[in-house]
């Protein structure tokens, strides 16, 4: 009971807002001390903190004209427009133990990854008690103080996923507003019926079932000629118990939904809900933490860090000016964007669905790889536009210490090379000096695990799913981006394939080696000057799908003898190699268009292993034999790759024996293979 009185005292302190702060009351359900009390060097214990924090935002404050229907949104008797989120802090225990420099993970989809990515840890729940979710515990040792907000309206009905809470907008004879909303799949089995939501998130529901513009179609690709299918073959339902049950969510179609087909749907719904809150409660929660005195997790310099998605929003963030609070004052110091591309995305406008992202083969035609892409000011003249990602920063001293991290993938699947190029892709766009650009050469969306038996492509010794392992990049650049913001530490150098030294090219200029039974893809992920209406510069979408005009060049690294990506940082496996890493995967299996990019995956194409297997299969690639002489060798010369990096900045010392090892797993991976 006195524990429960005390949480409940600590909560209404905290509760107790300062003059203007945006953030007007926290409640905390719980504390709990990490590993029961253990010390984390100089910031002693730690412990996870757990509840909600309600945010006010002003309409008439021009910090916050950007966002969407904020005006059409119900307010408090104050004039204020209200949200709230729950949030969970990782923070020292002792305020005067802390660095004072905190780091809030913009949540990819609700969901933790920092732990994962920073910590090696096994578990994202932050359970106090488990060593599997601390990991090595990196950021502890590291002094930080790590945050996570829900920012996305529409996350899953799931235990444990962050939701920020928004309003709906109406009309301001309270009126309902209505628009429209498209859905698209991408069928590689058949289905009985489609869930209008995209990876399980809340969907818009239709307003009117009946009315005619809800238009569903077909077609065979990307770019195929859309085919309308009759209005009474499908129905708003879903299929339960073998029966059809009306569902303003989901559609079912006679006969069931094809495998290789794209469907797409235009339906019209009401009450958008005011999205763009998620950007200024991720704005707001950092210039909480460093400008009101009755912060609970104090902070004298603020970092953001998104992975995907939430690299896409931070993109996005910057875009539209949020680096600056209500008052003025520069919310982040430091951002830390991963495997953005050149995207930004859905995070604002009306009927936004946040999860929308928008792939070669999925999810098509969002807005999500729109002009501008580089954060200087360019001038793209079939546009007769000049803007840059920067551009809309009240201040240039609200610019933020920014790296962008991007693997190969993203070359291929998210156009990253728009973020150093002329809108043409003529000449190189050398990055501000506040930026950084780093490419992970070779590497995949995500570090993936060793592909089994059942990945091995059909008529080659080739596996979908590429285990290069750059996890070591994002823990060391971490460190680096700390050091920047705090003392001025220069991190390493920007390193990325250009035009300038030829390690940027086309897909039809990659020297790629012809290795037996493996295809080289004939597409890429590109972006499109877009029409989405006349009223999408008030971030209104009145053309569904949008109208598509000429696209931007897609360029990609150049690659050695082997096939490996040149340009960026080239990890041990490209160093000291055992095989061929793309970044790219074919969908071959999939039931339509085999020759088109799979989302995320890449390839790992192992060498072969003695001379005799080369010249059996004709392969152009050195058989491992002649790299090295036994196991011991290759690991001598990866230990030597790896200290290399170290002294470059790209993985710690601390990685030094971890790397050893997952070398070590990558020779017995390589040798035990069927061939």
């Amino acid at each position: 009971m006195l524990y429960r009185l005390c949480l409940l005292l600590l909560g209404v302190l905290a509760g107790t807002p300062s003059a203007r702060s945006e953030v007007v009351r926290v409640e905390i359900d719980s504390r709990q001390s990490v590993l029961g009390g253990q010390s984390f060097g100089a910031y002693g214990p730690y412990e996870v903190a757990r509840g909600r924090l309600y945010f006010s935002f002003d309409p008439a404050n021009p910090m916050n004209a950007q966002i969407v229907d904020l005006q059409r949104a119900p307010r408090n008797s104050a004039g204020q427009v209200e949200a709230w989120t729950t949030f969970v802090a990782l923070r020292p225990m002792s305020p005067d133990s802390a660095r004072g420099i905190a780091l809030v993970e913009v949540s990819n989809r609700g969901d933790k990854f920092s732990p994962h990515y920073f910590n090696r840890a096994a578990s994202a729940s932050l359970d106090p008690d488990d060593p599997n979710a601390f990991g090595d515990a990196l950021l502890l040792r590291l002094g930080l103080t790590v945050i996570w907000i829900g920012w996305q309206f529409d996350v899953p009905d799931q235990p444990g996923v962050l939701r920020l809470h928004v309003p709906r907008a109406r009309h301001v004879d309270g009126s309902p507003i209505t628009g429209l909303v498209r859905s698209d799949w991408t069928v590689d089995s058949p289905a009985a019926s489609l869930a209008l939501a995209h990876r399980d998130h809340r969907a818009y529901p239709v307003s009117n079932p009946q009315d005619p513009a809800n238009i569903l179609t077909m077609r065979d690709g990307r770019e195929a000629p859309r085919h309308v299918i009759p209005r009474d073959r499908w129905q708003f339902a879903r299929v339960k118990n073998g029966r059809r049950v009306p569902d303003a969510t989901h559609i079912v179609l006679d006969g069931g939904f094809k495998a290789g087909k794209i469907y797409e749907l235009v339906y019209r719904a009401q009450d958008p809900a005011v999205v763009g809150l998620g950007l200024a409660a991720i704005r707001d929660v950092i210039s909480y933490a460093k400008y009101d005195k009755s912060s609970i997790f104090p902070a004298r310099l603020g970092l953001a860090a998104g992975v995907s998605q939430t690299g896409r929003l931070l993109r996005h963030f910057l875009y539209q000016g949020f680096n600056a609070d209500e008052r003025g004052r520069r919310a982040y110091d430091g951002l830390m964007i991963i495997t953005a591309g050149a995207g930004r995305g859905s995070f604002n406008h009306r009927f936004a669905e946040p999860s929308r992202d928008g792939h070669r083969y999925s999810a098509f035609f969002y807005p999500t790889d729109l002009f501008p892409f580089t954060s200087a000011t360019q001038f793209d003249s079939l546009q007769w536009r000049s803007d840059g990602l920067l551009a809309h920063l009240a201040d240039t001293k609200h610019a933020p210490k920014t790296f962008y991290i991007n693997t190969g993938y993203e070359y291929w699947g998210r156009a990253a090379s728009l973020i150093h190029t002329t809108p043409d892709g003529a000449a190189d766009v050398a990055p501000l000096p506040h930026e950084r650009i780093y490419h992970l050469a070779s590497a995949q969306h995500f570090v993936g695990a060793f592909p089994k038996a059942n990945d091995r492509l059909r008529n080659a010794l080739a596996y979908r799913g590429n285990p290069l392992d750059f996890s070591g990049n994002y823990r060391a650049l971490l460190v680096r981006l700390v050091d920047w913001v705090e003392t001025d530490s220069t991190p390493p150098p920007s390193a990325y394939p250009t035009r300038a030294d030829g390690t940027l090219v086309t897909p039809s200029e990659v020297a790629f080696p012809s290795i037996p039974g493996v295809a080289f893809p004939q597409t890429i992920h590109v972006a499109y000057r877009a029409d989405y209406g006349p009223r999408w510069s008030e971030g209104i979408i009145d053309v569904q799908p949008p109208r598509l005009g000429p696209s931007f060049p897609s360029l990609v690294a150049q690659v050695d003898s082997l096939g490996n990506e040149r340009g960026g940082v080239r990890n041990v496996e490209l160093r000291a190699p055992l095989a061929t890493y793309t970044p790219w995967s074919l969908r071959t299996g999939y039931a339509g268009n085999p020759n088109e990019l799979a989302d995320f995956v890449g390839t790992a194409i192992p060498l072969p292993r003695t001379e005799a297997e080369r010249l059996a299969s004709g392969d152009p690639r050195p058989a491992i034999e002649t790299l090295y002489e036994n196991r011991q060798d290759y690991l001598n010369q990866a230990r030597r790759e790896l200290e290399d990096l170290i002294r470059s900045g790209f993985m710690l010392t601390d990685d030094l024996d971890h790397a050893q090892r997952r070398a070590g797993r990558t020779w017995d991976w390589m040798q035990s293979l069927a061939r």
